[in-house]
């Protein structure tokens, strides 16, 4: 069973910009993206083409042939200062997800469960592994 089936070639071309989009969301806290968030969001993508969910791995193995690509490009397009960005992207995503819900509730659950992991990810992109040997217990302010 195809997840997308229910998707035009373009939706569904723009549903692949859906992790590029997720990616610039959680990067935003400091209004922009950095060259850290970036690899650990392409690494990140690559790897989920591997140990995703089943109903999602053509989803992204797409993804891992454009990602960085996209990413780049909507980084330039989007408008400069964190509200701004924030907005742009937030709008951007309700749009995706106007278009993931055409797929039924299924897939429309299983992508944003993916696309709240990708974001933990790459929000998490400057966490220091030596704060977790240091500090094992969360302290607020050195822990997200």
């Amino acid at each position: 069973m195809k997840p997308f089936k229910n998707l035009s070639e373009n939706e569904y071309k723009e549903l692949l910009k859906f992790p590029a989009y997720i990616t610039l969301l959680a990067a935003n806290q400091d209004g922009r993206l950095d060259e850290t968030e970036k690899k650990a969001a392409r690494k990140f993508a690559h790897v989920k083409t591997f140990t995703c969910t089943p109903l999602l791995s053509d989803f992204y193995e797409e993804v891992d042939k454009v990602f960085e690509n996209q990413v780049t490009e909507l980084d330039k397009k989007l408008p400069g200062g964190k509200e701004n960005r924030e907005a742009a992207i937030k709008n951007e995503l309700y749009k995706l997800q106007t278009i993931i819900q055409k797929s039924g509730e299924v897939y429309t659950s299983t992508m944003l469960e993916s696309m709240e992991s990708f974001k933990d990810h790459v929000s998490k992109a400057h966490h220091n592994v030596l704060v977790d040997f240091v500090f094992p217990i969360p302290i607020k302010g050195l822990k997200k």
